[in-house]
Formats: C-alpha cells, sequence, structure tokens
C-alpha cells in the first residue's frame, strides 16, 4: 500500500481525472475519431499544458484536448469536401 506521504494518492487521482477525461472525450467523439486518437489528443494535451502551466489539471487537458478533437474534425471534413466525387466508383 502507498505511503500517504509519497505523493501516491494525488498522482493515482489525477491518473483517474485523466481516464475520465479520456472517457468522456471518446464518448462525444465517437463516430468521428477512434478511440486512439482521443487517447493521442489527450496525452498531448496533458503534456502541453505541463510545459506550458508547469501543471496538468484534467480540466484544462479536456479543454485542450476536446478544442484539438474539434480542429481534426474539420479539417478531415474539409478533405471529404474537396475530395473528388464521382457517381461511377471507378476512380482509382
Amino acid at each position: 500500500m502507498a505511503d500517504p506521504g509519497d505523493g501516491a494518492a494525488p498522482r493515482d487521482e489525477a491518473e483517474a481525472g485523466y481516464r475520465a477525461v479520456g472517457e468522456r472525450l471518446t464518448a462525444e467523439f465517437s463516430g468521428v475519431h477512434p478511440p486512439e486518437t482521443v487517447a493521442r489528443c489527450v496525452a498531448a494535451a496533458r503534456h502541453g499544458a505541463q510545459e506550458v502551466a508547469g501543471g496538468a489539471p484534467a480540466d484544462l487537458v479536456e479543454k485542450i484536448a476536446r478544442r484539438h478533437l474539434q480542429v481534426l474534425a474539420m479539417v478531415a471534413a474539409e478533405k471529404r469536401r474537396r475530395a473528388p466525387r464521382t457517381t461511377l466508383g471507378n476512380t482509382p
């Protein structure tokens, strides 16, 4: 069992918070992004928050990751919109 003075309990709570963020965003963006993409965005947001702000509270990580996922969705939609269309289905 972890010693209350070794910092394990707050670390475990933080990890649980990040898992919850990932679960919420996976549900929110289901059908848009695969769970792996969501996990990568949460990890990148966490790292970015730690680098820039010196800490990564779960609510900040969630906001950053959500914005990343929204931007990725917009880019993907724009690529689909610009893709050549054919009704014959015979394009390479």
